[in-house]
C-alpha cells in the first residue's frame, strides 16, 4: 500500500533528516541492491586500490629528538590507519615499510611504479633527499608531516611548484584523519582508469571518449538501442512486480504516475543493472532528451528510477548522455564513496544562494550504506511523463559542485543547503545551496555550459590534491 501524505506532513517528514522514519522504522530505499557485492567500493567493480605506505626517518636526523625509535613511531601509525581501516577496506599497501635512505627508494623502484599512489609519512630532520628520489618516479605522492616530524616543510612549497614536485600534496597536521584524506585522491585516479561507461546514444562522442581515454584511462563505449530493448524484455515479471511495489510503499507519496509507468521503469531499472553486470562497467548514461526520447523513453520507460537506484548501489546512472558530468560522478565516488547530484542551477543574489534543480534525485546520497532521504514520485517536469523520484536533501549539509571543463580544468565552488523548496516551478527535486564566497563573482566567472554534479561533504582538498595528480587547473568559481 502506497504512503500517502500530504504536502505538509512530506515536508514535516524531510526536515527529520534524511532518513526516512516512520513508525520509528528506517525505510531504505534501494531496491535489491544486488549490485552491492559487485562492487570493491563505490564506482569501482574491478581491482583494489594500490598505496605505497612509506615511513622515512633517517639515523642521522637529531630533532624532534635524537634516538627516535622508528618502530614505536610506525607501531603508533598503525594503530591509527587501524581507527579508519572502514574507509581503507579497498586499500592495499603493496608497500609498507620504513625508508631510510635514497637508496631504499631504488630498490623499491619496480614495486612503486605499479602503485596507484605513493603516501610518505615524514618522521625526523633529514629526509628531504629520500623524499626527492620518491618524487623522481612521478607518482602521486603525499607527505604527512605532524608538527615535530622535522624542519623540511620550509622547502615543500618550493618543491611543488617545480616540475618534480608537480604532483606532490603535502598534510602538515596533526588531525591524523588526514591520512585518509591523502588517499582519497588516489583512489579516485585509480577509479577513473578503471572505470567503464556505457552511453546509450546515436550520437557521435568518439573525439570526447579518446580525450578522456587518453587523460584518465576511462574507457566509454556506445550501446544500442537494440541491445536495451532486449534486455528490457528479458526481465522477470515477478521481479518487476517486487521492484515497483518497493518503490511505491517506500514513497511518502505518489502523485502522478500511474501503476504502469512505475513498473515500466522499474523494467528498465533492472534491465540497467544487467547490463552493466554484462559488460563489466560502472556507469551508464542515456541521451533521454536526444536520440532515445522517443524510441526508448516515450516507447517503454524514462531512466530516472533506474538511474536513482543505479546511484544508490554505487553504481552511476547518469542523465543525457552528459559524459562530463559522469566523470565528475566517478570521481566524487572516489574522493568521498558518495554518488553525486547532477542539475541545472539557477540563481538568487538576495541570499547569496545558487538553487540546484534536477528532476532526478538519488536518495542515498551519504553513499549506499548511509541513511535514506524521503522521497515522493513525480513525473518529469518538463515532459509531464514518466516516474522521477523527487528526493529531500539533507538541510545544513556542506555540499561540492564540480563539473570538468575540456581534460584540464576543473571547475568547482562549495557551500551549505539551506533549503529544499516545495514549488512547481522548476525540475522536481531542488535544494538551496548558501554558496561559500560570493554568488556574484560565481555567476559571472560561470563557464562550460549548465550542468554541474553536486556531492555532499566538503572535498575543497580532495580536489586540490587529485588537480595536482591529474595536472588539472582546480578553479573556484565564487573566489
Amino acid at each position: 500500500m502506497t504512503t500517502q501524505l500530504n504536502r505538509r506532513q512530506f515536508l514535516q517528514v524531510a526536515t527529520t533528516g534524511s532518513a526516512l522514519l516512520l513508525s520509528g522504522l528506517s525505510i531504505a530505499v534501494t531496491g535489491e541492491e544486488t549490485g552491492g557485492s559487485q562492487l570493491i567500493s563505490p564506482g569501482c567493480r574491478t581491482s583494489r586500490v594500490k598505496v605505497a605506505r612509506l615511513y622515512m626517518g633517517t639515523s642521522h636526523g637529531l630533532w624532534p629528538k635524537p634516538d627516535l625509535d622508528f618502530q614505536k613511531e610506525m607501531r603508533f601509525y598503525e594503530t591509527q590507519f587501524a581507527r579508519y581501516a572502514d574507509q581503507l577496506s579497498d586499500v592495499d599497501f603493496v608497500v609498507d615499510q620504513l625508508v631510510t635512505s635514497p637508496e631504499d627508494i631504488l630498490q623499491l623502484q619496480d614495486r612503486l611504479n605499479s602503485v596507484d599512489g605513493i603516501l610518505a609519512v615524514h618522521f625526523n630532520i633529514g629526509i628531504q633527499p629520500i623524499l626527492e628520489e620518491i618524487l623522481r618516479l612521478q607518482k602521486p605522492t603525499v607527505v604527512f608531516a605532524d608538527p615535530y616530524s622535522g624542519h623540511e616543510w620550509v622547502n615543500f612549497g618550493t618543491i611543488q611548484k617545480q616540475p618534480s614536485g608537480a604532483k606532490l600534496g603535502c598534510m602538515l597536521t596533526s588531525d591524523y584523519s588526514k591520512l585518509v584524506t591523502a588517499i582519497r585522491p588516489m583512489r579516485a585516479v585509480h577509479h577513473l582508469r578503471e572505470a567503464k561507461i556505457l552511453n546509450v546514444t546515436t550520437r557521435s562522442f568518439d573525439d570526447y571518449a579518446s580525450a578522456a581515454q587518453d587523460k584518465f584511462g576511462t574507457e566509454i563505449v556506445p550501446v544500442s538501442l537494440d541491445r536495451i530493448v532486449t534486455l528490457y524484455h528479458s526481465i522477470d515479471d515477478r521481479r518487476v512486480r517486487e521492484e515497483a511495489a518497493r518503490w511505491t510503499n517506500q514513497a511518502v507519496r505518489v502523485i502522478e504516475p500511474s501503476p504502469e509507468v512505475i513498473r515500466k521503469s522499474c523494467r528498465m531499472a533492472l534491465a540497467f543493472e544487467q547490463l552493466l553486470h554484462e559488460e563489466q562497467a560502472t556507469v551508464v548514461t542515456v541521451d533521454c532528451y536526444g536520440t532515445m526520447y522517443e524510441p526508448l523513453c516515450r516507447k517503454y520507460a524514462y531512466p530516472c528510477i533506474g538511474f536513482t537506484r543505479l546511484n544508490n548501489m554505487g553504481f552511476g546512472g547518469i542523465c543525457e548522455s552528459d559524459l562530463r558530468s559522469a566523470m565528475i560522478h566517478i570521481l566524487f565516488q572516489g574522493l568521498s564513496g558518495k554518488p553525486g547530484f547532477i542539475n541545472d542551477p539557477t540563481v538568487d543574489e538576495s541570499i547569496d544562494s545558487i538553487i540546484l534543480a534536477h528532476c532526478l534525485g538519488t536518495t542515498k546520497m551519504d553513499g549506499p550504506d548511509g541513511p535514506a532521504a524521503p522521497y515522493q514520485l513525480r513525473t518529469i517536469m518538463e515532459r509531464r511523463e514518466g516516474a522521477v523520484p523527487q528526493v529531500k536533501m539533507q538541510l545544513e549539509q556542506q555540499v561540492t559542485t564540480a563539473i570538468i571543463e575540456g581534460m584540464d580544468t576543473l571547475r568547482y565552488f562549495t557551500g551549505t543547503i539551506t533549503a529544499v523548496p516545495e514549488t512547481e516551478r522548476g525540475c522536481r527535486t531542488k535544494i538551496t545551496v548558501r554558496v561559500d564566497g560570493d554568488i556574484t563573482r560565481l555567476w559571472k566567472n560561470w563557464a562550460s555550459g549548465l550542468h554541474r554534479v553536486t556531492c555532499y561533504g566538503n572535498l575543497t582538498e580532495e580536489l586540490e590534491l587529485f588537480a595536482g595528480f591529474t595536472d588539472m587547473q582546480l578553479i573556484n568559481e565564487a573566489a
